[in-house]
């Protein structure tokens, strides 16, 4: 994990408030993992086979799955083509997850294994008996059934991608752009991951609704900055909805949504442990960092507890074309702690909290190389401080009855960004900005005999506020939605999704007017199987967003909203496409489209207007991709193509700042093996970025690159507690920008180069 922070005797905030932070992250970690060592003792292992309680009425397979995961604490593996047209029989009573299995699945003609925590549902063969458990590979699929959390993460929309744990494990990602890297449809900007932004069909993060834990993300502090800053080493799992997303994925969904779930106690443990640990690190010869993490886990009866730490330290990286690129050391501070409880009952209640920070020396424009603005004044560097924390209380039933499945959760999150201001007589000052939200929700699934529909009220109380010297502001805007999502098999070779959601939202100027506005969204996405191999798809969606708070850093006490204030922001999502699958091959093609109107676009000036500027953006495009999976590998191939429009010219990186990015043409190719019986796993991925010429009159193409990614993982038979990795990021030494990097198009922006060729080795203990 590489996230830079603090350099060496180079930052300007005292040590105290390093010392302060590190104390309050170290006692959070330390709380809930001393805290439940002390609970477990020396307990005995959990045990698969323990009776529990189970409550899953008839209703179709799939679905029945879902409950039995939840309920069992197990994770279940389906075969694609397995749960289309078959019902579940109902299962009630104390019950081992073995029995509770055997009973769903009777009269069915399915077999099933339990093994490593891991419930295997066979497809029928030919005979009508269930296949070997070596053939789930082709074409099978994860249920994330264990108490999915994220907002979207395993709802099956029609346009929506998971990355799961064991293809994080794969990644071993060390920023967000690692994470998405063999996604042609998702681009993250900047190579510093405290710039990183993403952007899903060439739209930014803040126009999707965006997740941790299944908390409301609200951090759209300052353009030179990430938005939501993330260590991956603490993710589990990530789902995006691109476009059309679900009325339960929470407001403010314009292009879609993206759901980030951090990791649990039971992820971790090895079967048949109640306690655990881990320690991992990381050495990348570029830049000289070292990145350690320690965790400690486990689970006794009804407590499951985590505390994990990570820590990074080193020096600046170097590009391809062997220059260093100033301001991208690594000095890495993220702690997460979870401490949860489960009733005899089935009541569960869990609190989560993960902190980080970024704290060091940065270019003067953190999403930039260098700017020449013609500001002598102002330093090529200059030191930021990022630090961004979210706190979850989520309460569910692990033993829903008949239609009471609930689900409550409250949450507070908040990022805040300090840099110094330099004035033109050589003094300066410290400014900071700080976003927060305080937001909740409280739903319930209605179980029916051929599907779910999805129901509740969900809020937020957002604050936007800049401590500034001279020019200090603030927004805020609070709201309250009513939705409902229905999820239906209401017919064989057919499953269809739709609901509705009304919010009314409060918007406060920095001038304290006040406005208030309501509006209605809706979404409808259905899948139809044409034959045994060919599925069809189409969703569309109307989403309305309310106002979107202003970024910090720009708010002026000047401005003046006039009688009516900003327009609600609204946008439409279109869908369609098909895919195939056959014997381990898939195929899959989709032409989609997002219109964002009258998207805010506030700007510091002139005060009379700047607060009320709209634009209007359109991306479209298509994506394609196609992939075999044998029992112990895979290879896949995805290309997208997306025109972004901002006021029907084509977008660049500075009007399109928290609107969109020029994408133009990617291409990802991945490939990985396992060799079973030598516990060795190779693989690698490319991006292919041909040039793109959509750009505005004047503008010089966006230049190409290829970059090539390879990596080898070694598991020893005889220590099977240990995995040592070792990879090769940018193999060809190609000196490049990334598409969606701030700063292609204008002749005075240098932009962020990314590393070099950077030889990476990592060694992972557990115990």
């Amino acid at each position: 994990m590489i996230f830079p922070i603090a350099g060496h005797g180079q930052v300007s905030r005292a040590t105290k408030d390093k010392a302060a932070f590190a104390a309050k992250l170290l006692a959070t970690v330390a709380f809930t993992t001393l805290g439940g060592v002390v609970s477990v003792g020396i307990s005995p292992a959990w045990a698969q086979e323990a009776a529990r309680s189970f409550d899953i009425p008839a209703q179709p397979l799939a679905s029945a799955l879902n409950a039995f995961g939840r309920q069992s604490g197990l994770q279940v593996t389906l075969a694609a083509s397995t749960s289309r047209g078959v019902a579940a029989s109902p299962v009630r009573g104390s019950l081992t997850p073995q029995q509770a299995l055997s009973r769903l699945l009777a009269g069915t003609g399915i077999s099933f294994r339990i093994a490593n925590g891991t419930a295997v549902i066979g497809a029928p063969s030919a005979s009508g008996g269930a296949a070997p458990l070596g053939e789930l590979g082709e074409g099978a699929m994860v249920l994330d059934t264990i108490e999915v959390t994220g907002q979207g993460a395993g709802r099956g929309g029609v346009s929506e991608t998971v990355i799961g744990q064991e293809q994080l494990e794969r990644l071993n990602p060390t920023d967000l752009a690692d994470v998405f890297r063999e996604e042609a449809g998702i681009q993250v900007g900047s190579s510093l991951p405290m710039s990183q932004k993403v952007y899903v069909h060439g739209i930014e993060e803040t126009n999707l609704a965006v997740s941790i834990d299944g908390s409301r993300q609200n951090n759209k502090v300052f353009h030179h900055n990430a938005t939501n800053l993330i260590d991956p080493s603490l993710l589990r799992a990530v789902s995006v909805d691109a476009g059309v997303a679900p009325a339960d994925a929470g407001p403010g969904a314009l292009a879609g949504a993206i759901g980030y779930e951090t990791k649990r106690a039971r992820d971790l443990l090895a079967e048949g442990r109640s306690i655990g640990g881990l320690v991992t690190s990381t050495y990348n010869f570029n830049s000289d960092t070292v990145t350690t993490g320690l965790a400690g886990y486990g689970v006794h009866e009804g407590l499951e507890f985590l505390g994990y730490f990570n820590f990074g330290k080193g020096g600046d990286f170097d590009a391809g074309n062997g220059d260093k690129v100033e301001g991208t050391e690594t000095h890495l501070l993220s702690g997460l702690g979870k401490l949860a409880y489960q009733f005899a009952s089935g009541h569960r209640f869990e609190i989560s909290h993960d902190r980080l920070v970024d704290d060091a020396p940065r270019p003067f424009r953190a999403n930039a190389g260098f700017v020449d603005t013609g500001k002598p004044w102002e330093p090529p560097i200059r030191d930021y401080r990022l630090e961004r924390q979210n706190t979850v209380f989520t309460f569910t039933d692990e033993t829903p009855e008949g239609w009471w499945d609930p689900k409550v959760v409250l949450a507070y999150g908040s990022t805040e960004v300090e840099v110094p201001v330099f004035l033109k007589d050589g003094s300066s000052y410290d400014t900071s900005g700080k976003t927060s939200t305080i937001n909740g929700k409280i739903e319930n699934r209605f179980g029916l005999d051929i599907g779910s529909v999805t129901a509740g009220l969900d809020f937020y109380r957002d604050k936007a506020e800049l401590d500034d010297l001279y020019e200090p502001g603030e927004e805020k805007a609070s709201n309250v939605g009513l939705y409902a999502q229905a999820r239906l098999e209401p017919w064989e070779r057919t499953r269809l999704s739709f609901g509705a959601r009304a919010d009314h939202q409060w918007f406060t100027g920095v001038d304290g007017s006040k406005f208030e506005n309501s509006g209605l969204s809706a979404n409808v996405s259905g899948e139809y199987d044409l034959n045994e191999f060919l599925t069809a798809k189409a969703g569309f969606s109307h989403v309305w967003a309310g106002i979107p708070l202003a970024e910090n850093f720009i708010m002026n006490p000047g401005w003046m909203y006039g009688a009516d204030g900003p327009e609600p922001v609204t946008a439409n999502n279109y869908l369609v496409g098909l895919k195939a699958h056959h014997d381990g091959f898939t195929l899959e093609g989709s032409i989609f489209r997002t219109d964002i109107n009258n998207a805010r676009s506030p700007r510091y000036s002139p005060a009379a207007t700047g607060a009320l500027m709209t634009r209007e953006v359109e991306s479209r495009g298509f994506e394609i991709g196609a992939g075999y999976d044998w029992r112990s590998g895979y290879v896949q191939v995805k290309y997208a193509h997306i025109d972004v429009d901002i006021d029907g010219a084509p977008a660049d990186t500075d009007i399109g700042n928290y609107l969109a990015t020029p994408v133009g043409h990617i291409i990802t190719i991945a490939a990985a093996h396992t060799f079973t019986d030598l516990g060795l796993t190779i693989g690698g991925d490319i991006e292919i970025a041909p040039e793109y010429d959509h750009v505005a009159e004047g503008v010089e193409p966006y230049k190409a690159y290829e970059i090539v990614n390879v990596f080898a993982e070694y598991r020893p038979e005889r220590l099977p507690n240990f995995t040592f990795r070792a990879e090769v990021q940018n193999l060809f030494n190609e000196a490049y920008s990334k598409r969606a990097t701030y700063g292609h198009e204008f002749g005075n922006v240098t932009p962020l180069y990314e590393p070099g060729r950077s030889f990476l080795l990592t060694a992972k203990a557990t115990f």
